[in-house]
């Protein structure tokens, strides 16, 4: 039987380690995977702060904030880290969650991992070329694939169709 202790010590272990997950971040998966690869010297020169912290760091950007969310205009959605096109805005959606949302990535655009960072499983959506953290897929978007990638706008550049 488990004493209180135990109990108390073993639920603030396991909140610790999803706080430290959440503050800090996983760091990018190894350079030597990705096509792109800089120092994160380099990548702090290159990113704003809130580009940074959630391409390289993670992060996610408050819901709503992102100028993105109300980008209507034909276009494509880019890495901000390589500028690899991401995203057509024929594939945009409101979502309703607060962050610019599509139901399918350009052809070789993003990969995906396992993040177990908020203590659950989700599916992490990163730029295929530099590694940069973009969002999450979920699987309750619209037709035609009834998936919702919610990306942080901060992580994306707009290019309208000329």
């Amino acid at each position: 039987m488990i004493d209180r202790r135990v109990f108390v010590l073993g639920v603030a272990g396991i909140a610790g380690f999803g706080l430290w997950r959440w503050l800090d971040g996983p760091e990018v998966e190894a350079a030597a995977s990705f096509e792109v690869q800089r120092p994160d010297t380099e990548w702090r020169k290159r990113l704003t702060k809130a580009q940074y912290d959630v391409l390289r760091k993670h992060g996610t950007e408050t819901p709503g904030t992102s100028p993105l969310n109300h980008e209507k205009r034909a276009g494509t959605f880019a890495c901000a880290g390589c500028d690899l096109p991401l995203f057509s805005s024929a594939a945009k959606y409101d979502s309703g969650t607060g962050w610019p949302s599509f139901y399918q990535p350009l052809p070789d655009a993003v990969g995906t991992s396992a993040d177990y960072s908020l203590l659950m499983k989700r599916t992490e959506v990163h730029c295929r070329r530099c590694g940069g953290h973009l969002g999450h897929v979920f699987d309750d978007g619209p037709k035609p694939t009834g998936l919702r990638y919610c990306m942080n706008g901060v992580a994306m550049t707009f290019l309208p169709s000329v």
